[in-house]
């Protein structure tokens, strides 16, 4: 019987976000006859817990610093007894952690760039900084994998990236399928039935930018008094968005729930789906409120555009125009018939191009390019 591949999959922190679930999915359906999978992280955190909970070993070195060389010889020592075969980073940290373990010990090194770490909103020296840090990276990189199109063309644009291939994310169509049983969330937070539910099911973090979702609720709710604003989701803003909804009188207005592993429920119970990201990759979350056959309203920001097309498959909104997020808001509150059409398209859109099943199949052809 010929030996299992074994892969390391590495992600920056156990909290929730899109590379870490992509990871969470990536390992829960690779094949397990051809691979063994074991996943190194560099906090705990929920992901953590679940990625243990569904039987997937995972082990953690601290750090939550970036090029953090004082855990490079732990990370070498852990590879070198543990025998593996390819180790594939998903993201900057993790990334920046393995690489000089990995070519340590010879071994394939696959990047999978679930965003860019620079971006438009840093200042000049710090996005010079991140670009070159990212330029090493790609270098020293056996292969290259972007989740967009449009940050494979960033990377080649930037730095002349080279052994790059766009590998879209994807969703597990039988998790998120809108005909199956859920549970009353809706009833569980006493949210009418009459209500319309404005999901933000995100980490609470600057680039998801929650303060104009904030006050995009405080104009919509000049105009109707229909609306409940959901948000599930941890991170470092969460005090201070939780600070802004009391100072704008919001409290009866906006729920929120710590991160929760049972996102199909909540999208099941929510009626728009937002996402008014600074910047993004491609958003996992988006894929998965459109399978659910959510409407999505989105700011048009890298990868998001690739998924989101304006007026067909959700609709488009200036990012930070707080204004015209509760203009769009307030236009779906009232119109279902337009929201139920751009659901069916988006949710048309996805299984006919994000299945789980394509995902898994580009992976492992990346993965046997380099076992033999």
């Amino acid at each position: 019987m010929n030996k299992k591949i074994k892969i390391l999959e590495t992600i920056r922190q156990g909290k929730v976000g899109g590379g870490e679930t992509h990871v969470l999915e990536l390992c829960t359906n690779l094949n397990k006859i051809l691979y063994e999978v074991v996943v190194l992280s560099f906090t705990n955190g929920p992901m953590v817990e679940e990625l243990r909970k569904r039987g997937i070993r995972t082990e953690v070195i601290y750090t939550e610093t970036g090029f953090d060389f004082r855990v490079w010889r732990k990370v070498l020592k852990f590879i070198q007894a543990e025998k593996f075969d390819i180790v594939h980073a998903h993201g900057t940290r993790a990334m920046s952690n393995v690489f000089w373990a990995t070519k340590r010990v010879g071994l394939p090194l696959v990047y999978t760039v679930h965003g860019w770490s620079f971006h438009p909103d840093q200042s000049l020296l710090i996005r010079k900084v991140r670009e070159f840090s990212e330029f090493f990276l790609t270098t020293v990189a056996t292969k290259t994998i972007c989740v967009s199109k449009s940050n494979e063309i960033d990377g080649i644009k930037r730095f002349n990236m080279k052994r790059s291939e766009v590998i879209y994310n994807a969703v597990d169509l039988e998790k998120f399928n809108p005909e199956k049983e859920f549970k009353d969330v809706r009833g569980e937070l006493g949210i009418p039935a009459d209500k319309t539910v404005i999901g933000f099911i995100l980490r609470i973090t600057l680039q998801k930018d929650p303060f104009t979702m904030i006050r995009a609720i405080k104009i919509l709710c000049k105009k109707t008094n229909n609306v409940v604003l959901l948000m599930v989701g941890d991170g470092d803003l969460k005090e201070e968005t939780v600070k802004l909804t009391h100072e704008l009188k919001l409290s009866d207005k906006i729920i929120f729930e710590p991160f929760r592993s049972d996102i199909p429920d909540i999208l099941n119970a929510i009626d728009i789906y937002c996402l008014p990201s600074l910047w993004e990759g491609f958003p996992i979350g988006v894929l998965e409120a459109m399978a659910m056959k959510k409407c999505v309203v989105a700011s048009p920001v890298d990868g998001t555009i690739e998924l989101v097309t304006d007026k067909e498959t959700g609709l488009l909104v200036e990012k930070k125009n707080a204004e015209k997020w509760a203009e769009t808001l307030f236009l779906l509150c009232n119109d279902k018939d337009e929201r139920y059409r751009l659901a069916a398209n988006s949710a048309n859109f996805v299984s006919n191009n994000f299945e789980i099943k394509k995902l898994l199949t580009n992976i492992e052809e990346v993965y046997k390019e380099f076992s033999h």
